[in-house]
Parts: structure tokens; C-alpha cells; sequence
């Protein structure tokens, strides 16, 4: 369960939480007038969040483009040297087109 502090105990005693947070590797809530506004936490834990959400991210990308692949393909996957062929082609017309 987090532990919870005031904004106040919190600046009064901000040594204390630092050094709670890092032995018990716990987040710590800070409310002001009764509402949580922060969280403090320990830098691994920060760290970990931040790569879940890059992961989450680039798996949510990957996600949104296969499921475009599937409408555009109407649910007909092409291999990938058809991708790559068709990368070229279209790469050939706009140099040429350039000319």
C-alpha cells in the first residue's frame, strides 16, 4: 500500500521520505488539501515506468499498424518482398518524375 503524507509533513520532513522511499523502494503520495498532487519515488522505480510506457507506446504503433496492413489489405497480408517491391516502385516513379 503507498504511503501517504501531507504537503506539509512532506517539506518538514522531505530527508526522512527521501531515505523511506529509497529503503522501501515505495512510492509516496503527497496531498495537498486532502487531494494527491505528487508522487515520490525511487529512481529505478521511475525508470521502470518510463520504459513500460515506451514499450506500451511502440507496442500500441505496432499495434495500430497491423491493424491498418488488415483494412488496407482487406485482410489480405502481403509478404514482404511485395512490400519491399512496391517501396521501390513508388521510389523509381517520384526520382523519375523529379527528372
Amino acid at each position: 500500500m503507498t504511503r501517504v503524507v501531507s504537503a506539509t509533513q512532506a517539506r518538514i520532513r522531505f530527508g526522512e521520505l527521501i531515505r523511506w522511499v529509497m529503503e522501501t523502494h515505495q512510492p509516496v503520495t503527497v496531498e495537498r488539501d486532502g487531494e494527491p498532487c505528487v508522487v515520490v519515488l525511487s529512481v529505478e522505480a521511475y525508470r521502470r515506468l518510463q520504459e513500460g510506457q515506451a514499450r506500451s507506446s511502440w507496442q500500441e504503433t505496432l499495434s495500430q499498424i497491423r491493424n491498418f496492413r488488415t483494412r488496407w489489405t482487406g485482410g489480405l497480408s502481403p509478404s514482404p518482398e511485395e512490400v519491399i517491391q512496391g517501396e521501390r516502385e513508388e521510389r523509381d516513379a517520384h526520382l523519375t518524375s523529379l527528372s
